[in-house]
């Protein structure tokens, strides 16, 4: 995983095996804090949403590296932050749960959606049947990822509509919370929200 300032990512990664990664709501929350620690010092959160077994967003990289302002610390880069987040969060839940070994996928997956060589082509799902979407994808993937991303929990079951899941975005677009990890002015410039 290679992420470059100036482009869109939808970021992802899955539990080991399927396995459930938040077991309660102070886990879901918990993830939350690290985000704000390890993904926003470099780059602003578009959309998200954590689900029990994994977990999406949308990211506009600001900068790879960044030089924290306590002294003697060392300069991180977005790829490593990630890392850390994710051990020390797979540490947490290990302790808590009594268990031990990995909790994610070994390799986090992003995908660039508004640079031409390296996007992913936009697939629609109509009717149970997938099929790719003859788009402008520098110009409408973004809001596509959005929508796949606050659709996951309704696709799982999970909650009737996408603003009724707590833990996603899709409440911050309605505006029927302030939630502070979207950068609006960001979104302002790539969605039409």
């Amino acid at each position: 995983m290679n992420l470059e300032s100036g482009y869109l990512y939808h970021v992802f990664n899955q539990g080991n095996n399927h396995q459930k990664i938040f077991f309660n709501r102070e886990n879901y929350l918990y993830f939350l804090r690290k985000i704000h620690i390890h993904i926003l010092p470099f780059a602003d959160v578009l959309s998200w949403c954590l689900m029990p077994n994994h977990f999406h967003f949308m990211i506009y990289v600001v900068r790879q590296t960044y030089q924290p302002t306590e002294p003697c610390a060392k300069e991180q880069n977005l790829n490593s932050s990630i890392g850390v987040m994710l051990r020390s969060y797979t540490q947490a839940i290990n302790k808590a749960e009594g268990r031990s070994g990995s909790l994610f996928r070994s390799e986090t997956k992003a995908e660039c959606i508004n640079q031409p060589k390296g996007i992913t082509p936009s697939f629609i799902n109509t009717n149970g049947a997938t099929q790719f979407a003859q788009l402008d994808p520098a110009k409408d993937y973004p809001q596509i990822c959005m929508e796949y991303i606050h659709q996951n929990p309704v696709k799982a079951k999970l909650c009737k509509k996408p603003t009724d899941w707590e833990f996603s975005s899709a409440a911050d677009y309605a505006q029927l919370r302030n939630g502070k990890l979207i950068n609006r002015e960001r979104i302002a410039e790539y969605l039409f929200v």
